[in-house]
């Protein structure tokens, strides 16, 4: 189980998945049934995630040990929950900047195109430089500010610790298509977040489904929840 921290709750063979940085890697252990190119692709996401993390701040220095269960396992599960949540083949990643979800996004469908969006150019670059390494075709990174994009132009979207749903859906209110699927990943609060969406918002928007599921070895309770535009 997970502390406040993020740390997870020690097991006597736990130790043995330390990579020689002194980071966990669990993956294979947890997603057996991924094929082994896939879960080396992760693996290498991964390392590029720790290596540039430290001139970057693209997750908390605290997560790093066990960035394999935060980032990459969450991330598996969420874009899974996605995936048999919505049919659409061209999906916007906003707020996109550590690769996260997107980049695992693209690797475990790529049939379908994943666009990354991000207003920081250096983190942009991060994307790109990922992209490559990783022989990534389906992901495309795209350095400007959600708000200065064409209008009604997404149909689909995803976005991780961008912000509140509220002010997720404040911010794309003007790209936003009608019945554009916007999902969200999050906490066991989910539902305090909507509570507090505005009754204007809520006049355009929809709450449309939740999916639920568990990070391996932990006992906190993770949410995909998917807003619909109106």
């Amino acid at each position: 189980m997970s502390g406040q921290d993020g740390s997870t709750k020690e097991d006597p063979k736990r130790e043995s998945y330390l990579d020689s940085s002194g980071r966990y890697w669990r993956i294979p252990k947890w997603f057996p049934e991924l094929q082994s190119d896939l879960q080396s692709r992760l693996r290498d996401f991964h390392a590029e995630l720790i290596h540039f993390n430290g001139r970057m701040n693209l997750i908390s220095p605290r997560t790093e040990k066990d960035a394999d269960l935060i980032h990459i396992a969450d991330g598996i599960l969420g874009a899974r929950a996605i995936f048999s949540m919505t049919n659409k083949r061209e999906i916007y990643d906003f707020g996109a900047g550590n690769g996260m979800p997107g980049i695992v996004m693209a690797l475990l469908d790529p049939s379908r195109s994943i666009i990354m969006v991000d207003k920081d150019a250096r983190k942009v670059e991060f994307i790109k430089h990922c992209s490559a390494r990783l022989k990534i075709t389906n992901c495309t990174a795209l350095h400007t500010r959600v708000e200065e994009m064409p209008a009604e132009s997404v149909h689909c979207a995803v976005s991780r610790g961008l912000a509140s749903i509220a002010k997720s859906l404040i911010m794309i209110r003007r790209v936003a298509a009608i019945d554009c699927e916007y999902f969200h990943f999050k906490g066991e609060s989910w539902s305090t977040e909507v509570a507090g969406i505005p009754s204007q918002v809520l006049a355009h928007w929809e709450l449309a489904d939740v999916a639920d599921y568990n990070l391996p070895e932990e006992g906190a309770k993770h949410s995909i929840v998917q807003t619909k535009r109106l």
